[in-house]
């Protein structure tokens, strides 16, 4: 059973900068996909970044060019570096990790979820 857990997170003025972290242990990281997703107050859970484990990458579309997702698998540690942050991407962010079934990416784990809050 893998274990995640994130650091990082906080309040931030707009346009400024926070690093998410997603360290996971109990197995071997490299496998996996992992990805990131945030919950806003009244809004449905979304995914906001996703890693493959070849470390492709895609984005949602309100986050393209201003967030970057990694891995470093040497550390088993993932990253979210989220830049010219905005008050929308406030809301708990919470990692996950897992593995493709046919196409059907399948959680196996997540994190304990941190507070990311942008406001002046």
């Amino acid at each position: 059973q893998v274990q995640l857990v994130q650091s990082g997170g906080g309040l931030v003025q707009p346009g400024g900068s926070l690093r998410l972290s997603c360290t996971a242990s109990g197995s071997t990281f490299s496998p996996y996909a992992m990805g990131w997703e945030r919950q806003a107050p009244e809004k449905q859970r979304e995914l906001v970044a996703h890693i493959y484990s070849d470390g492709d990458t895609k984005y949602a579309d309100s986050v393209k060019g201003r967030f970057t997702i990694s891995r470093d698998n040497s550390k088993n540690t993932m990253y979210l570096q989220m830049n010219s942050l905005k008050p929308e991407d406030t809301g708990v962010y919470f990692c996950n990790l897992g593995e493709y079934i046919g196409s059907h990416y399948v959680v196996r784990s997540w994190g304990q979820g941190t507070q990311v809050t942008v406001s002046s």
